[in-house]
């Protein structure tokens, strides 16, 4: 549906996209990740012919975004972070204003109005004024203006921005709701959204591309060596300090960390070799120990993490978190 080869664009001596290649499968949630500048809002604004590239190419649905930008427009909803409203409009009046300047037919504007409406929760607001809406509210009409021509992809800015954890959560099952029928690109800098939303990630910095799969193949391909939780119970089998330097002397073990020292257990968690899983040859030396093992589980890094180690910035961990304003 999207493919992407060796795009560029250069504003004078800077270089925002440096040959990046991608490709997003019909049907795809692809999150588009990346520090601030690392040229996501460039990229989105060449897929939807906002601009030009430098060089290299790009098409929507087979079609050129630099000689076919017509064509690629109507193949494309675009919601940007700050969504394209007129505050004086009715939401429904809104609507079909949109209808028509994306070519609906005449006969069909009203029912797709209705239609969008109700499937982005805003039909019980239609009479109101644009700008009597809260946050929430015209976010999800932005949302309503970007599929009303029924596209085949959509490209979605920080959808989720300055909302409310109910209106996120209510803008996350939409997104949901529309995978399949759509090729959605999903922007953010929530990082805990695209594992609850998408299918694949596409990680960008500095303007180059960095990674590009699913979440659970970039978890074992970022370099984040593998990690275990261990608990035993303490009865009788001394003090932590011996566990542990018992552990550290585990083939494939390069870390061990006490988590948790009471009276009735320990808990430790254990970071392996990036090239070895320990996991086996710790319960071997629990046993051989006599200690009393109560649980062995393996532990899976967050996509924060991951983001973290491919991009090499933890200047950006409070923005991943979603704790930053986005870029």
């Amino acid at each position: 549906m999207i493919q992407v080869e060796g795009l560029s664009k250069n504003y004078a001596r800077t270089v925002a996209v440096n040959n990046i290649s991608f490709s997003v499968e019909k049907g795809d949630v692809v999150g588009f990740l990346g520090p601030n500048g690392a040229g996501k809002t460039t990229t989105m604004r060449i897929l939807t012919c906002f601009m030009p590239p430098t060089a290299g190419k790009a098409t929507v649905a087979g079609f050129d975004v630099f000689e076919q930008p017509f064509e690629v427009k109507k193949r494309i909803g675009y919601l940007p972070e700050s969504p394209p409203l007129y505050p004086e409009m009715s939401v429904a009046d809104y609507l079909m204003f949109v209808a028509r300047l994306k070519n609906v037919a005449n006969s069909e504007i009203k029912r797709r109005t209705e239609e969008v409406m109700e499937r982005c929760a805003i039909a019980d607001v239609k009479p109101k004024l644009i700008s009597k809406l809260s946050r929430g509210y015209r976010q999800r009409v932005g949302l309503a203006q970007a599929i009303i021509h029924n596209p085949d992809v959509l490209i979605l800015d920080e959808p989720t921005s300055g909302l409310d954890p109910k209106q996120i959560n209510e803008t996350r099952e939409l997104i949901k709701s529309l995978s399949g029928e759509h090729t959605i690109i999903l922007s953010t800098h929530i990082l805990p959204e695209v594992e609850a939303v998408c299918e694949k990630v596409i990680i960008i910095n500095k303007g180059k591309l960095v990674a590009t799969d699913s979440v659970e193949n970039l978890k074992h391909r970022a370099g984040l060596n593998a990690a275990i939780q261990l608990q035993l119970d303490t009865a009788g089998n001394g003090n932590a300090e011996v566990v542990r330097q018992t552990l550290e002397q585990v083939p494939g073990v390069s870390k061990v960390l006490e988590k948790t020292v009471s009276s009735d257990r320990l808990v430790f968690e254990i970071e392996g070799l990036s090239d070895r899983n320990p996991r086996a040859d710790v319960a071997r030396a629990v046993v051989n120990s006599g200690w009393n093992l109560l649980e062995l589980k393996s532990l899976t890094f967050s996509l924060e993490e991951v983001f973290l180690e491919l991009t090499g910035s933890s200047a950006e961990a409070t923005v991943a978190n979603g704790k930053g304003a986005a870029a």
